[in-house]
């Protein structure tokens, strides 16, 4: 299996950094994802991968080989664009198979390798129709095709699941992951969407403004956010962060023990929506909107103004306009320096 190792790439146009010193490494045979809003950087970096962009400095290397300066046909990968980029004019077996007629691939092989990624995927019964006959699903199936019959070691995806609608964005996720498990394939994912990354890879580099905010493995991203970027970004519905001086206005028993050794003034603390409870004593909120999900509701809270959620299991009685007091679990507690952003580790 193969790997792909980042050491201190930049890309920069006119001045501006688009990727600035990024590093990480990308074991054979696992998915990563790159992950971030929009204009993070995390397309330009997957772009440097394939060789579609030179890179101002760093080095990239694929399978322990320095490709940093080699064309994109010689670095042993295969690419599944956003828009699926296939061929109205030909055929789906067509598509498939056009990379390797480029590259005057044998008819045997060429058929054999067919066969093969059409079974796996399901577009045997396809393999004449033309893209405009097909779903947008089958369209991103075509796609995946090409990169299985490329045979390549590493597979890049950029945000390849955008133009779906959200039911088959959850069935082609499931589709990928199996299939890059299945095949062995190291693959680097560009996504915006933090379900996707969370649920695809093993490993999740989170980007903004061109740098890393934090490479970890999913539920470490989750349970131990870096910095505020991190624990706002990451979940659905986002960690409440608010400055300790808040928490302290909102009145009442807030069972909280402050770091020792850091100023109040910069203190924040930050807790997931799911770790709070309404209770009949605690930190004075008033309720903004309540959102009832079926399992579990939301309740949209104001403490000293700042918004803070509350998670709680199936249909909660709470108003817009009511006063309500919240329980914070001392535990589920994370506490973060509000000038550098950066969690604090305790102890």
């Amino acid at each position: 299996m193969v790997s792909v190792e980042l050491k201190a790439v930049s890309k920069s146009w006119g001045g501006a950094a688009a990727v600035d010193d990024v590093s990480f490494t990308v074991e054979g045979g696992k998915l990563v994802a790159l992950l971030g809003p929009s204009g993070c950087g995390k397309s330009t970096t997957l772009r440097l991968i394939a060789g579609l962009e030179d890179s101002s400095n760093g080095s990239i290397a694929i399978g322990g080989r320095d490709v940093t300066r080699a064309a994109p046909s010689q670095r042993g990968i295969a690419m599944v664009f956003q828009n699926y980029a296939l061929f109205p004019h030909l055929s789906v077996a067509e598509n498939i198979l056009f990379g390797l007629r480029v590259r005057k691939v044998s008819r045997a092989d060429r058929d054999e390798r067919l066969a093969r990624a059409a079974s796996i995927l399901g577009l045997t019964t396809l393999l004449e129709r033309k893209p405009s006959q097909l779903s947008g699903g089958q369209q991103q199936r075509v796609a995946l095709g090409r990169a299985i019959v490329a045979e390549a070691p590493v597979c890049l995806m950029d945000e390849p699941l955008s133009n779906l609608d959200a039911q088959l964005r959850v069935e082609m996720r499931r589709e990928i992951r199996e299939l890059q498990q299945r095949l062995g394939i190291t693959m680097v994912y560009v996504t915006h969407d933090q379900v996707e990354a969370m649920t695809m890879a093993d490993q999740v580099v989170l980007m903004r403004n061109g740098r890393i905010e934090q490479d970890a493995p999913p539920d470490e991203l989750y349970e131990n956010p870096a910095t505020i970027f991190v624990a706002r970004f990451v979940g659905t519905p986002p960690m409440n962060v608010i400055p300790l001086a808040s928490v302290l206005a909102g009145g009442g028993d807030t069972g909280l023990s402050a770091p020792a050794h850091a100023e109040p003034s910069r203190l924040a603390v930050g807790i997931r929506p799911e770790m709070t409870e309404l209770s009949d004593a605690g930190i004075a909120a008033d309720v903004v909107a309540v959102e009832y999900l079926g399992a579990d509701t939301l309740v949209e809270t104001r403490i000293d103004g700042q918004p803070f959620i509350v998670r709680r299991p199936g249909k909660v009685r709470a108003a817009a306009g009511e006063r309500v007091h919240i329980k914070l679990s001392q535990a589920a507690v994370h506490w973060f320096d509000l000038k550098t952003e950066q969690r604090l580790v305790l102890g």
